[in-house]
């Protein structure tokens, strides 16, 4: 690698990360300073186990963002199966587009014309509010799905469409092929899809804020919150501790992805030595 190239590289990299080392430093400072650096301290982490307004709202995030994932990476993976089943290229363009809609749609307008429609349909049934646990949810679960499917889709390609009719011949269900054959196949895929759409889950601000009601409140929405008044110490560990949970979900992404990358190529190598 060349010299210039590493230094790119090395500039790129500090301007990405120079910010979150200053936030992660600076949580463990005793004074509020973000300039002078005093003591290192733990004071702002108690502070933050204290405040049960943000350990509520952390409460919520987490219940919202592990229903979201589990119904999504259902919702998801049968979806992929039956994307995978079309014969018609056509059709399969077509659902292939629906289903990136969500991803390339701006935030802001997911955001505002989910808010719309649940108003509207919460006033057509008389409802008394419209905007709940339950409309957030359905909003994760609406820009969640893509992703997973996204994941899941060329794990069943890849897969030898053969396998669950050998299995069926053999004398398994239609079910018990998709338990014993299948999902071992796309499991990869299905557990990176998950962690997807539990950590997009876990900070989206956007189309939560405007898909909330009033008695629920989630972690990016009270962080924002905050920052209306006066900027605590407080969210400064409370980032840090969500950039590190972050970064643990994309380092098993990774683990995930290079196992399954890896035994993709040993069985290529193993069907070229059965073909010579």
């Amino acid at each position: 690698m060349k010299l210039s190239a590493k230094i790119y590289s090395g500039i790129i990299f500090c301007f990405l990360f120079a910010p979150i080392a200053v936030l992660l430093i600076f949580s463990f400072n005793e004074a509020k300073s973000l300039s002078v650096f005093s003591v290192f301290s733990l004071k702002w982490y108690k502070e933050l186990f204290l405040d049960r307004n943000t350990l509520g709202a952390l409460k919520n995030t987490l219940l919202l963002a592990a229903s979201a994932t589990a119904i999504s990476t259902a919702l998801g993976t049968f979806a992929a199966m039956g994307i995978n089943k079309l014969r018609s290229k056509w059709y399969r363009a077509a659902m292939n587009t629906v289903t990136d809609i969500p991803m390339i749609n701006p935030d802001i307008i997911t955001g505002i014309s989910l808010m719309l429609m649940f108003v509207f349909v919460g006033r057509l049934f008389g409802a008394s509010t419209s905007l709940n646990f339950g409309t957030m949810l359905i909003a994760h679960i609406t820009f969640c799905t893509p992703y997973v499917i996204l994941q899941v889709l060329p794990k069943l390609q890849q897969m030898d469409k053969a396998m669950p009719e050998a299995a069926m011949d053999l004398g398994c269900t239609p079910l018990g092929a998709f338990f014993k054959v299948e999902l071992p196949e796309i499991l990869p895929g299905i557990i990176t899809g998950a962690i997807m759409a539990f950590t997009l889950s876990l900070d989206d601000f956007v189309i939560s804020y405007f898909t909330a009601g009033t008695g629920f409140e989630t972690l990016p929405i009270r962080i924002y919150a905050m920052t209306k008044k006066t900027v605590t110490p407080k969210m400064y560990a409370l980032a840090t501790i969500i950039f590190f949970v972050t970064l643990t979900l994309l380092l098993i992404s990774n683990v995930v992805d290079n196992d399954d990358s890896r035994k993709v190529r040993d069985m290529k190598k193993e069907k070229k030595r059965k073909e010579k």
